[in-house]
């Protein structure tokens, strides 16, 4: 049974970017969510690239976080619990039994309505406030994200944000790509990433260690290979280049990804198998890729890694991009 969306889920909005000749973007502002993402091919009708399910009522009430703009922490912390200069704070744990916090609570701002503060035929922005307290976190936030259709077929989205007290923030877009006509598993899909480190986790995708050597391992993507695995784990990029690129199993679409945050968490649907999809048929196990730019799993509580803070400070500005490109093979 489908549950029944919050009495705050009514009429939500909807706004579509295009450029001519270009790639057709669609939000909506329950969760700042990334709806449609069509993709002009030669030869054939556009792609549609991101996976949605088929009511936005199911976006706000089922738990993939599909297109969704996530925060205040994206990824994983640790118990629930906050640690620095001796402080510790309590944070709402989620999901349902779990002991660890994912994606910044069960009232996280995937689940909250924006507001659309600026839009035009190819901008749109939408901010949030998050008061003190919220799901734990400490400080009262402002956020605003910032989705540009750049060129033809390029998209970017920029995060800024302030607090006044120190916080980690590590807000990011949890799209989850298929670059098939026909949609399927993406484990035929090739990928490679600009990462000579991946963080080992546990069972409960926490870390054992701190970020380890991807050489002579199966988390080495350094040079484009099929995906062919399931993965949910991340990755500590390489500066100075794009953080991934995804290939279509036919070879004809291409999808670069880049960004400013230190790493990069690779969730291939494992769960995926059985929710409803756009068309409102079961999607198939794997039938997506989720490749959310951030900080690696409990970063918060893990100053001694080498990688920028998460924490933000009061008079600072959080101001982080990402980048999608694609590209087609004629």
């Amino acid at each position: 049974m489908t549950p029944t969306p919050p009495a705050r889920f009514d009429h939500p909005r909807f706004i579509r970017l295009a450029r001519p000749g270009g790639i057709e973007v669609t939000f909506m502002d329950w969760g700042a969510t990334w709806l449609s993402c069509r993709v002009p091919v030669p030869g054939e009708a556009p792609r549609e690239v991101l996976l949605a399910h088929p009511t936005p009522e199911d976006h706000a009430t089922r738990g993939g976080y599909l297109g969704a703009t996530v925060g205040r922490y994206a990824n994983r912390i640790a118990e629930s619990r906050l640690h620095r200069d001796g402080v510790t704070h309590a944070l709402a744990a989620h999901p349902a039994g779990s002991r660890h916090q994912l994606h910044g609570g069960p009232d996280g701002f995937s689940h909250r309505r924006w507001q659309v503060t600026q839009q035009s035929d190819t901008v749109v922005t939408f901010s949030l406030d998050s008061p003190d307290g919220d799901q734990g976190f400490p400080g009262a936030l402002h956020l605003d994200v910032v989705y540009t259709l750049t060129d033809a077929m390029s998209m970017a989205m920029e995060i800024r944000a302030t607090v006044d007290a120190p916080c980690p923030v590590a807000p990011t877009q949890h799209a989850y790509f298929n670059l098939d006509a026909q949609p399927g598993s993406v484990l035929g899909h090739t990928l490679q990433l600009a990462a000579s480190q991946y963080l080992p986790v546990d069972a409960e995708l926490l870390p054992v260690d701190g970020p380890q050597p991807v050489a002579g391992t199966g988390f080495d993507f350094r040079t484009a290979h099929s995906i062919g695995n399931d993965y949910d784990h991340g990755w500590l990029l390489d500066a100075g280049q794009p953080a991934a690129v995804l290939t279509s199993s036919d070879g004809r679409l291409s999808m670069t990804l880049s960004t400013t945050m230190p790493a990069l968490q690779v969730y291939t649907g494992g769960h995926l198998g059985g929710e409803p999809g756009r068309d409102s048929a079961p999607m198939v196990r794997n039938a997506g890729v989720a490749m959310e730019p951030g900080w690696l799993a409990d970063s918060p509580n893990r100053a001694e890694w080498e990688q920028r803070t998460c924490w933000l400070e009061p008079m600072d500005v959080l101001i982080d991009h990402i980048r999608w490109c694609w590209t087609v093979s004629l």
